[in-house]
């Protein structure tokens, strides 16, 4: 009987290993664009382009107010922190001060203690005067029992303040990587818009309306742009403060006005540069109004108003997830910090998904 032997392997060659190799690479591209790194992007036309930089500047700006409202969040805890901290110091320095008292007692206590107090009384030439000091005595004793509960209620407190304190650290960890997270997702999106901008001609990205893709929302980025930039046939700013309905909101307009061309920088809430959110807010900040930071809270900071009752200086809101803000000026018009491209512009309110406004004052 012929033993048994294992059929010999065929190696790959000719249309085998072609066919082979090309699954292989396949497979790697494949695994390349589920990685999403690595991929080029096809041809795309300037029109195409547009859409995909405008999607990638609008989940930017998303990120943007996560991280803006991330941020206050953390500086508030901070503050929080800081002041358990002080409140903690202020009390131990009572405590020391209770504790060298009440060593003070036990030390005065020690040293009086001799004879049993009967033998003391019989054997005193004044028992007046000794029952005066053994009252006195229990009055100390009194005493030094009040200052051993006060330097116990002083340590409960003291170890509540740092039990909130440990609280308000994990808090602002927990905010620290959020803003870790959010800033990676916008320097992403950023750079992939730039990266798809980068693909396009000058003479292209002036017809999209996209302008220098050099810059990724930082302020050296866009520092030499023109201050007049958006201004191109604008109304005179007296026209919308006019038609505002106080004095307040006309000073907001006024100063949106006066930022026309500042440059969008992502968390920026002036004096030289905005995001979107950041401008209303100094805007406001300049009329002496408090607004929130994000336009999550800006939106729910005032009086509701439909669009058919806008006046300059309400706060008008985009999208679906209220992730962008522009200053109404009147005329369907608005006064908004757009996104890196492009500096604090006029711009109608019709370009985006309108979600609804506000009156601040």
């Amino acid at each position: 009987m012929a033993a048994h032997r294992k059929p010999r392997q065929r190696s790959l060659g000719g249309q085998t290993a072609r066919t082979a190799f090309t699954l292989a690479l396949a497979g790697a591209a494949t695994a390349t664009a589920f990685d999403g790194t690595g991929q080029a992007e096809p041809n795309l036309t300037p029109a195409q382009v547009k859409a995909k930089v405008a999607k990638l500047y609008q989940e930017a700006e998303e990120a943007t107010e996560k991280y803006n409202g991330a941020r206050e969040k953390a500086t508030a805890a901070e503050q929080r922190l800081e002041s358990l901290r002080d409140e903690a110091a202020r009390k131990e320095e009572k405590l020391n001060a209770s504790r060298e008292t009440l060593g003070s007692m036990a030390a005065a206590q020690y040293r009086s203690t001799g004879l049993d107090p009967a033998v003391q009384l019989a054997l005193s030439d004044d028992p007046d005067r000794y029952l005066d000091g053994a009252a006195f005595a229990e009055r100390a004793g009194d005493r030094q029992s009040a200052a051993v509960t006060q330097v116990r209620r002083q340590l409960r407190e003291i170890e509540q303040l740092r039990g909130a304190a440990r609280v308000e650290l994990t808090s602002l960890k927990t905010r620290q990587a959020e803003l870790k997270t959010h800033k990676k997702t916008i320097t992403g999106k950023l750079d992939a818009a730039r990266r798809l901008l980068n693909q396009m001609t000058t003479a292209e990205r002036s017809r999209i309306g996209e302008g220098s893709s050099s810059g990724t929302g930082t302020a050296s980025g866009r520092a030499s742009r023109s201050s007049t930039d958006g201004r191109d046939g604008l109304q005179a700013p007296g026209s919308a403060t006019g038609q505002a309905p106080n004095s307040r909101a006309a000073e907001a307009v006024s100063y949106a006005y006066s930022k026309l061309g500042s440059p969008y920088v992502w968390g920026a809430t002036g004096p030289n540069a905005f995001d979107c959110s950041g401008l209303v807010l100094a805007s406001y900040r300049s009329a002496g109004v408090s607004l929130p930071r994000t336009t999550y809270a800006q939106i729910g900071a005032g009086q509701r108003v439909s669009r058919s009752e806008l006046l300059p200086g309400d706060l008008v809101f985009f999208y679906s997830g209220i992730t962008h803000v522009g200053l109404y000026i009147g005329d369907g018009q608005m006064i908004h910090a757009p996104n890196p491209s492009a500096p604090v512009r006029v711009a109608p309110i019709d370009e985006m998904p309108f979600a609804g406004a506000t009156r601040v004052v």
